[in-house]
C-alpha cells in the first residue's frame, strides 16, 4: 500500500468518506475515449489519499461509469458525449494503477442508459426523472459526516458529485490537486471550482 501524503491526514477521520469519482482508463488514460488531460496525474495523488483515508479509518468508496453501448448519453445516440465507459470494455475498467482497497464499495452509474454524473444520482436522459445510486446508503451506514471527493473529471462528475454531497448535508472537501478539468468549454473548470466555493465546498489549493 502506498504510503500517506501527510498533508493529507487532517482530511480524515472514521467519519469521513473518500469518494474516488471514475478513475477509469476512458478518462484517466491518453489513448481513452473521453481522455481528460492530465488524467493519468491523478492516479498517484489520488492513491496517497486513498492511503490517508485508511489509515484514519475512513469509508473509502468508488464510482465508476458503467454505460451500456447505445444509451442517449452518448453524441452518436443524440447526446453529447463521445463513447466511453462502456461495460466490461478496457474503457471503463479503473485505472490499473488505482489503488482499489479489498471489499470496499464500487458504485456504478448509467447501468441502464442514464446520464451518471453525480455518484449519489442518476438521470433519464429523456424523461429527466432521477434516481438515487447506492452510495448514499453506503455513506449513511458508515456514520459519516464529511466527504473527500477526487477523481474525474472536475467540471464535471466530481462536480455533481460534491454539490449533491452538500445538498445531503455532509462536509464536503475537494483538494484541487486529485482531479482535473475536462474543459468542454474554456473555462468550465474555473466556473466548477467557483460553483463548488459558493455552495460551500472547502476547495484545497494544490
Amino acid at each position: 500500500m502506498m504510503s500517506a501524503d501527510p498533508t493529507a491526514t487532517d482530511r480524515y477521520d472514521p467519519t469521513t468518506a473518500l469518494v474516488v469519482v471514475d478513475v477509469q482508463n476512458d478518462f484517466a488514460d491518453p489513448e481513452g475515449g473521453l481522455s481528460v488531460t492530465g488524467g493519468d496525474e491523478v492516479v498517484p495523488v489520488v492513491n496517497r489519499e486513498i492511503a490517508a483515508a485508511r489509515a484514519a479509518g475512513a469509508l473509502v468508496v468508488y464510482t465508476q461509469d458503467w454505460h451500456p453501448p447505445e444509451t442517449p448519453h452518448f453524441a452518436k445516440d443524440g447526446g453529447v458525449w463521445p463513447v466511453h465507459c462502456v461495460r466490461d470494455t478496457w474503457g471503463a475498467e479503473l485505472h490499473p494503477d488505482l489503488e482499489v482497497v479489498d471489499g470496499a464499495p464500487i458504485v456504478r452509474k448509467g447501468v441502464d442508459g442514464e446520464d451518471g454524473y453525480s455518484g449519489f444520482s442518476v438521470r433519464d436522459p429523456v424523461s429527466g426523472e432521477e434516481s438515487a445510486t447506492e452510495l448514499g446508503r453506503h455513506l449513511a451506514q458508515a456514520g459519516t459526516r464529511r466527504v473527500v471527493v477526487v477523481g474525474l473529471a472536475g467540471d464535471v462528475c466530481v462536480k455533481a458529485t460534491a454539490l449533491d454531497a452538500r445538498e445531503l448535508g455532509y462536509e464536503v472537501v475537494l483538494p484541487e490537486a486529485a482531479t482535473r478539468m475536462v474543459e468542454l468549454e474554456p473555462g468550465d473548470g474555473e466556473a466548477a471550482l467557483q460553483e463548488l466555493r459558493a455552495a460551500g465546498v472547502e476547495v484545497q489549493p494544490a
